[in-house]
C-alpha cells in the first residue's frame, strides 16, 4: 500500500511539473543587427484558454497575457509603455524552504512589476522590497528600453542575477530549472538541449521574432521523448524590444495564442490597447 502511494504521489509531482513548464530565451541588443533585444516564451500550461488584455496599470499602461479566467491581477508575459518586459519560467529546484504559504504568485509579481517598473534595476529594487516570503519559484525573464537584458532565479527570500548582456554568445535560454538549485531536481532538460542546439547552430545577428516560431515554437524535434510545442502549449510570444534612446511605444509583442503548430503570430503593441482573445 505505502507503495502504491509512493507511485502515486511521483505521478502527480511530474504531472505538475509537465503543467506548469515552459521555454524561453533573451537575446541581447548587443548581439542582433537592429540593436533590438529579443525575448521569447512558449508558454506550456494546464489553462489552454489564453488572451492578451490591456491594463492601466499604477503608473504605466500595460498588455499581458493572462489566463481566460484568471484574476485581474495576474500576467504571465508583458510589456508596459515604458519599454519594459517580463516572461516568467516555473523552476522546480531552487525553494529553500518548506514553509506552508500560497506559492505559485509569478502571476502577481509580473503583473506589479508592469504596472511600475521601467528598468532592470527596478525590477531589482521590487524583488528586495516585496514582503517576504514572497510565494515564488522561477526564473524571471526581463529586458527594457534602456539597454537591460538578464534572467533571475527567485525564490521566496533571495533572487540571482544572470546579464544576457555579459554573456559571450549574446544570449540565453532557460526551461524549468534555476542553474543555482539543486541538480537532482532539474525539469526540462532535454527542451533545454534542444533549444540551446539550434541556437547555437542558427544563431545569427540577423535573428528576428519569426526565427524563434519557427525554429523553437514549431521545432517537432524529438529528445528522449519530449519536444518544445505540446499538447499543454497554450502560447507563444516574442516580445522586440527597443534601442536605447528611441520611442519604447514601437515595442512589439509578436504574440500566438493556442499551439504555434497551428496558429500564427499577431503583433500587439501597448500603444493600441490591443485585447486578443485569439482563435480558442
Amino acid at each position: 500500500m505505502k507503495k502504491s502511494i509512493g507511485i502515486l504521489l511521483a505521478a502527480a509531482l511530474l504531472y505538475s511539473a509537465a503543467g506548469w513548464a515552459c521555454t524561453s530565451v533573451i537575446v541581447s541588443g548587443k548581439a542582433t543587427s537592429s540593436g533590438r533585444p529579443l525575448m521569447l516564451k512558449h508558454r506550456d500550461t494546464d489553462d489552454q484558454k489564453n488572451s492578451v488584455r490591456y491594463f492601466e496599470g499604477e503608473k504605466y499602461a500595460f498588455i499581458g497575457l493572462v489566463n481566460s479566467t484568471s484574476p485581474d491581477n495576474e500576467v504571465w508575459t508583458g510589456t508596459n509603455e515604458a519599454g519594459f518586459s517580463i516572461m516568467n519560467t516555473a523552476s522546480y529546484n531552487f525553494r529553500e524552504d518548506s514553509l506552508d504559504i500560497q506559492m505559485d504568485r509569478e502571476g502577481e509579481l509580473m503583473y506589479k512589476a508592469l504596472a511600475i517598473c521601467v528598468t532592470v534595476a527596478d525590477f531589482e529594487t521590487l524583488l528586495d522590497t516585496c514582503t517576504k516570503p514572497m510565494g515564488v519559484e522561477a526564473n524571471f525573464g526581463v529586458i527594457d528600453a534602456h539597454g537591460g537584458a538578464a534572467y533571475y532565479e527567485v525564490n521566496n527570500f533571495r533572487w540571482i542575477k544572470y546579464d544576457v548582456n555579459e554573456i559571450d554568445c549574446g544570449y540565453r535560454v532557460v526551461t524549468n530549472f534555476c542553474e543555482a538549485g539543486r541538480r537532482e531536481d532539474y525539469q526540462g532538460w532535454d527542451r533545454y538541449v534542444i533549444a540551446s542546439e539550434v541556437m547555437a547552430a542558427e544563431f545569427t545577428a540577423d535573428i528576428d521574432h519569426t526565427f524563434f516560431f519557427e525554429r523553437l515554437s514549431r521545432n517537432t524535434t524529438e529528445r528522449n521523448g519530449h519536444r518544445i510545442p505540446r499538447d499543454i502549449t497554450s502560447a507563444s510570444i516574442v516580445i522586440e524590444g527597443v534601442t536605447p534612446g528611441t520611442d519604447p511605444l514601437q515595442t512589439v509583442m509578436w504574440t500566438i495564442l493556442g499551439n504555434p503548430l497551428h496558429h500564427t503570430e499577431v503583433p500587439l503593441m501597448v500603444k493600441d490597447r490591443p485585447t486578443y482573445f485569439g482563435d480558442l
